[in-house]
């Protein structure tokens, strides 16, 4: 078994239980015991993860209560990032029933106590005592496959987020030594951009090097012809005798472009290799299921393969899902709600309470849907004509979001029908459903 357990728990359809709550920590939990009544039974319990005495111990004292209670026991865990998967996967293959909760609801859950207390001991019972709520969710963690994928993925942007913090920092060394510099190719991380910058740091030792050497480590880099390579050459020479009038530089300036260049260039061997190893592992199990709803979204216009991947490894199982509007939450789509008494707030954002990459992938694909290609063509038509409609009597960004929500649907609607996409018109669309309608009567 590689999956959490799916769905929500209710008191009222399971017979009473033993609630084990356990507050995770990186590498010391506590976990309390409650009873059906809300019974905290005695202290707080110690668990140190590399200790197996410890870990043992732990499974003893839950299986003691069973006995002495003659009742069955679930255990809930605070979802911690990484740190309750271990702790998980070891009480599950010990035999229990073990449940992870999102930290939102116990952060939101009602103090248990007057006074105002936060520590690990205290969060084990406050977590004991909410896993005997009737109305509780738990949350659904995905297969291994899934896991494996979330990983890399989620690596992945965070190598990317760094690279660009490195890629602002080498821009505004450049704004202070070689201001015309930035402007002279369409990427400042271009290679042959990198190659120059790296070689030749400031204006003056560009103007001062050989002009055929450098034309021809541009030509080398660039692929592009010598015609490229020498207007390449006049420009990056203008700029250099420009930036020795307006311009100024230290050492330490100098010392500082090499080394984020030499950053930039580790992180895309490394953004790199991450991409490798995701295709890797998706085209070495195209027949799972998993896979297969990756396929899905990729036939959707703007939808990449790692806009794909990222997607589904944040929804993890869709089978969970009974609504869109149950993924528009999970993704953080859903506006926030502001209501007291007789008073209705009318100012409504998103809420995004949910996984920001996954609004992040969803935003690309709105983007490119409500776009045009080189002809002028949209690159979907019916967004577009949508997004156009919405902008008569909204913002641009308000719009947009409600494009977002036809994505989200779009992804809801082929991966509950395991169909591929295929642009349909609204009226097509209302007359398959009458369509459906009729043949259901």
């Amino acid at each position: 078994m590689d999956t959490y357990q799916k769905g929500t728990v209710f008191m009222s359809s399971l017979k009473p239980f033993i609630s084990v709550g356990i507050d995770v920590g990186a590498d010391i939990s506590y976990m309390s015991i409650a009873l059906p009544n809300q019974l905290i039974v005695g202290k707080p319990f110690k668990i140190t993860h590399f200790n197996l005495s410890s870990l043992e111990k732990a499974v003893s004292a839950i299986k003691e209560a069973e006995e002495v209670y003659s009742l069955e026991s679930r255990i809930f865990l605070e979802s911690t990032g990484v740190y309750h998967y271990p702790l998980f996967c070891y009480l599950r293959d010990a035999g229990f029933h073990v449940y992870v909760i999102n930290p939102i609801i116990t952060k939101n859950s009602t103090n248990i106590n007057i006074r105002k207390v936060h520590n690990d001991k205290f969060d084990s019972k406050k977590v004991a005592l909410i896993g005997l709520k009737p109305d509780l969710k738990t949350s659904v963690i995905p297969s291994g496959l899934a896991l494996d994928l979330r990983n890399l993925c989620r690596e992945y942007y965070n190598l990317m987020d760094s690279r660009s913090a490195y890629v602002n920092k080498l821009q505004g060394q450049l704004r202070m030594v070689f201001p015309g510099f930035i402007k002279i190719f369409s990427k400042i991380t271009a290679n042959t951009s990198l190659a120059i910058l790296d070689k030749f740091s400031s204006p003056k030792s560009f103007l001062d090097a050989d002009k055929e050497d450098i034309i021809a480590l541009i030509k080398q880099t660039a692929r592009f012809g010598i015609k490229y390579a020498q207007t390449k050459y006049n420009a990056i020479s203008s700029a250099a005798k420009a930036a020795l009038t307006f311009g100024h530089s230290v050492p330490s300036n100098l010392i500082l472009i090499r080394l984020y260049i030499s950053f930039i260039r580790r992180y895309d061997d490394e953004i790199a290799a991450i991409l490798s190893a995701m295709n890797k592992l998706v085209a070495a199990n195209e027949d799972e299921l998993f896979v297969k709803q990756i396929r899905l979204i990729q036939t959707i216009k703007g939808a990449g393969f790692l806009t794909a991947v990222t997607i589904m490894c944040e929804i993890g199982d869709f089978s969970v899902f009974r609504k869109p509007k149950q993924l528009f939450a999970y993704f953080g789509l859903d506006p926030d709600v502001k209501q007291s008494g007789n008073f209705t707030g009318s100012q409504h954002k998103m809420s995004k309470r949910g996984s920001a990459l996954a609004r992040r992938a969803i935003h690309t694909i709105a983007l490119i849907s409500i776009g045009k290609s080189k002809k002028a063509a949209p690159h979907n038509h019916v967004l577009h004509s949508y997004y156009q409609h919405k902008c008569k009597s909204k913002p641009k960004m308000v719009a947009l979001g409600a494009v977002m929500h036809k994505v989200c649907n779009i992804i809801f609607a082929i991966l509950r029908d395991n169909k591929e996409f295929a642009i349909i018109s609204p009226d097509e669309h209302n007359r398959d459903y009458q369509l459906r309608l009729s043949q259901a009567a």
